[in-house]
């Protein structure tokens, strides 16, 4: 305290801002930041005997059940692509928005020991997840390489195109919206908790309006009236891109990536938002 008054030097209160995103601060905690990085990365897969081979098997898997299903038996025409290289190229795509997701939807409830102590600014540690799951994107894209490489030797038609150097915006728009309904779910489970088990039907409905099975043109042909449903989801416009950037199939929607990126800026503003007003009371109601 100070020799010469009663006034603290230091006072920690809430931030009574509107709209607080202290970029300064969240740079001061770097080190904190990157801790929980590894953190997230190393402890996930710790006990398990495979380890990060996880990030293997669950794509793989999966691009081969999508494959049989709903090529192979449904009869989804992939064109020139391989159907398990279109497929592999959706799921590594939308397994990094997933990841981000269910990462930072559990926010307030995972970490409550730690915020109740210790003072930092709480959205690094959702962002310490959308940073550690580049890691396993990263991975997950090496994979993919790999097997682009095998069917364009193999005589596939393949080709990348102009567009390939705007993939990272892509990542960057999925993890910031994945980052925004994670704090707004996040926010919503201190209170609600049946938002934690709504999570993964949630996820799962969403995976199949998304367009990652199937191109985004054959849903406008076979189910017109249903069609409107994928052109209102701003994730089905970046699983479409990423393909075209990827694949060369399909194509890149201006209009659509636009509208994707509004609600993107929406989403995160209003997570930051209610994540900040959560984060003053929540651990009376954790």
């Amino acid at each position: 305290m100070n020799n010469n008054s009663n006034d603290w030097l230091f006072e920690i209160t809430p931030k009574n801002k509107f709209f607080s995103l202290n970029f300064k601060e969240i740079w001061q905690y770097r080190d904190l930041l990157f801790l929980f990085v590894k953190r997230d990365v190393i402890t996930v897969y710790k006990q398990t005997v495979l380890g990060p081979l996880w990030y293997l098997i669950q794509p793989l898997f999966t691009s081969i059940t999508f494959t049989i299903i709903f090529n192979n038996v449904a009869g989804i025409n992939t064109g020139s692509v391989p159907p398990f290289l279109f497929n592999l190229a959706g799921i590594t795509v939308w397994n990094y928005f997933t990841a981000c997701l269910n990462g930072t939807s559990d926010t307030f409830k995972a970490n409550a020991g730690i915020f109740g102590k210790v003072y930092f600014p709480r959205i690094i540690t959702p962002l310490s997840v959308i940073i550690s799951n580049l890691i396993k994107l990263g991975i997950q894209l090496v994979i993919f390489i790999a097997f682009y490489i095998f069917y364009y030797f193999k005589g596939s038609n393949l080709s990348l195109n102009n567009s390939l150097f705007l993939f990272p915006l892509l990542v960057v728009i999925m993890g910031i919206l994945g980052l925004g309904l994670g704090m707004l779910i996040s926010s919503m489970v201190t209170k609600y908790r049946d938002f934690s088990y709504l999570l993964g039907f949630g996820i799962q409905l969403l995976m199949y309006l998304s367009a990652v099975m199937y191109p985004m043109e054959l849903i406008k042909a076979k189910l017109p009236a249903y069609g409107w449903i994928v052109e209102y989801n701003p994730l089905a416009y970046i699983i479409e891109s990423a393909r075209y950037m990827l694949l060369g199939v399909g194509e890149i929607s201006i209009l659509g990536l636009s509208y994707t990126i509004t609600v993107t800026i929406v989403i995160f503003f209003l997570g930051v938002l209610i994540f900040n007003k959560t984060e003053k009371s929540f651990i009376d109601t954790v």
